[in-house]
């Protein structure tokens, strides 16, 4: 009789339970004596980690701060601690689990995030902690001693505006910790309510070079690898982000008897926004891109003309100039429509940005000679989705790893990465830790001397 996985598994996990078989089975070329991660325990913390905020369509919604992200945490924790971890929470509200070098040494540092967007899926940010995770495992059940401590971090917020991250190199403003986060709470009260400690976030901040190296593995979260049959991609750089509230004032009137003719309508205007925006975004060469993904009118009801919308508008790119140059000529054509409808427009900043930030070369060379060793396809790209890794790029020599995302799918319920990519991943960072620390770069932030 056939078993039916689909009893036990949600949608797109299930698909992974014959291959997780496969690829403990069949791993990438390496040499007899080389260390090799184990391709089913990953895939099964990611199944169990993914109960984690569960939702109807087989995703997750654990947002930071919420309580799936507090059970999420200590389901973790106890995952590195397994691996040896001694286990501490940052002043950031960062999870940070340790495993000690020779003495003296300036600590490697791996890692990524385990909130979640609403609705998200159950790959963006888990893939790279597991991973992360079994690397000191492998390291610690066969005894090996690195030169350098080995420190796993699981950062906070990473979905909210990097919180965690920006946390650790010090830039945290008082705006930041103001901002409501998907969780309905404050960051600062979100980060005091996961252990951390908003009024002492000092002592969180790492100093320029404090860190050896810095190695984050994540999906894609794009089609690239997948489509092209690519094993793994070597990133060479992280887009910034900047988002603003965009906030149109009209007049409230009732729907019915106000003659089209006589109203100042916000959400006609806010339509007309829109447009501008795709139009701008596209209308210089480049990877550039920028989206509304939120809307509101108030006050909402279906029978009232609004007197105000608020939408999101977010911008990306690898070039901050850019992203300043378009934002203005959005801004700039915005005026007509202002103008045209009798409806200011109003732009507020979030104090969530993150800096575009190239990865280290030297690390990049590292990461694909690495995959070179273990007989694995690899391709050199930039990340058009934002990541920790691009603010600890302005403390310490950084680098990425990606694994493929099946379809290109990420930040939804369908997204999904197969267990042989995943532990092609995992070996690839456990790879490029042991060279590392053989011969970390020399830091060029700062002088440091390891």
């Amino acid at each position: 009789m056939k078993f039916n996985y689909t009893r036990i598994f949600h949608p797109r996990l299930q698909h992974g339970v014959i291959a997780v078989i496969l690829a403990a089975l069949a791993g990438p070329a390496a040499g007899e004596d080389a260390l090799m991660v184990d391709g089913a325990r990953i895939e099964q913390h990611i199944i169990e980690l993914s109960a984690f905020g569960r939702n109807q369509q087989g995703g997750v919604d654990r947002v930071a701060y919420s309580e799936a992200d507090l059970d999420a945490r200590r389901y973790v924790s106890g995952l590195m601690n397994q691996a040896g971890l001694e286990v501490r929470i940052d002043a950031a509200g960062n999870l940070i689990g340790r495993r000690e070098g020779r003495e003296g040494r300036r600590p490697l540092m791996i890692g990524s995030h385990i909130d979640s967007v609403p609705g998200g899926g159950n790959y963006d940010g888990d893939v790279g902690v597991i991973a992360s995770i079994e690397v000191a495992r492998v390291l610690n059940d066969s005894g090996t001693m690195l030169d350098h401590p080995l420190e796993v971090v699981i950062f906070a917020d990473e979905e909210g505006g990097l919180t965690g991250s920006r946390g650790m190199i010090g830039d945290l403003t008082p705006a930041a910790l103001e901002v409501v986060s998907h969780s309905g709470l404050t960051v600062a009260d979100g980060i005091a309510r996961i252990g951390g400690d908003p009024h002492r976030l000092a002592e969180a901040a790492r100093a320029a070079c404090s860190l050896a190296a810095f190695v984050e593995l994540h999906i894609e979260q794009g089609a690239v690898l997948h489509d092209e049959g690519i094993d793994i991609g070597v990133v060479t750089g992280i887009v910034g982000i900047r988002w603003w509230d965009v906030i149109v004032e009209g007049i409230a009137n009732h729907a019915g008897t106000t003659p089209m003719d006589k109203r100042r309508d916000p959400m006609l205007a806010a339509a007309d926004f829109i447009k501008i925006v795709n139009n701008v975004i596209r209308s210089e060469a480049g990877t550039q891109v920028g989206t509304v993904g939120r809307i509101r009118a108030e006050p909402g009801a279906p029978n009232v003309i609004p007197d105000r919308v608020v939408m999101s508008l977010e911008i990306r790119d690898l070039d901050a100039d850019k992203m300043q140059s378009l934002f203005d000529k959005i801004r700039q054509q915005a005026r007509q429509i202002a103008q045209r409808h009798g409806t200011p427009l109003e732009y507020r900043e979030l104090d969530v940005a993150s800096a575009p930030a190239l990865t280290d070369e030297r690390i990049q060379n590292v990461i694909a000679k690495s995959a070179e060793k273990l007989g694995l396809s690899q391709k050199r790209m930039p990340s058009g989705a934002g990541h920790d890794a691009q603010d600890i790029a302005r403390i310490a020599p950084t680098g990425m790893i990606f694994v493929p995302s099946v379809g290109g799918i990420s930040h939804s319920p369908r997204e999904y990465s197969e267990p042989a990519d995943m532990a092609n991943g995992a070996n690839v960072l456990l790879q490029t830790v042991l060279a590392l620390d053989a011969a970390p770069p020399e830091c060029t932030i700062a002088s440091a001397n390891d």
